[in-house]
């Protein structure tokens, strides 16, 4: 039991260490703005993370409800060192993980701001411009309003 346990958190140490490194090139193909590798990464992302919850769910089967911590107090100092040291790599790749993907939400919404910004801009130039001019009879032409919602009784 111990070694399956060991393994287990072997794995998903290995695995956030990996998530990282994808969430480190995600942000820089962010950067690129390379819109086609980043979707084809974002599978193998969450993969990765549907992977690491079955390992999750593996080990509090396993478990039976008592804590990592507390199993490893009932093991030899040398088992629960490993089985603490596992722990803890787990727990820093998932704080890392999480940094990073902030950045990396930070980052995508910004540039989402920014291309819905762009095109509003677009869309006011081809637009177009409203321009007071006289009618064929020598009166101020009466302006068509934009499109509009029409209310009333018949």
């Amino acid at each position: 039991m111990y070694a399956q346990i060991l393994g287990n958190l072997t794995r998903q140490a290995k695995g956030f260490e990996l998530l990282e490194q994808l969430q480190i090139e995600e942000f820089e193909l962010l950067l690129k703005r390379d819109a086609q590798a980043i979707s084809s990464l974002e599978f193998s992302i969450h993969e990765l993370l549907r992977q690491l919850a079955v390992e999750r769910d593996e080990l509090k089967s396993v478990m039976q409800g008592t804590r990592i911590l507390e199993y490893a107090g009932m093991l030899e100092e040398e088992q629960a060192t490993q089985i603490k040291l596992q722990y803890a790599l787990i727990d820093n790749g998932e704080q890392r993980c999480a940094r990073q993907a902030e950045k990396n939400t930070s980052l995508s919404l910004s540039l989402l701001d920014k291309s819905h910004e762009v095109m509003n801009f677009l869309y006011d130039q081809v637009q177009p411009k409203q321009t007071d001019v006289y009618s064929a009879k020598g009166y101020m032409a009466k302006q068509r309003p934009q499109a509009a919602i029409l209310n009333g009784r018949l």
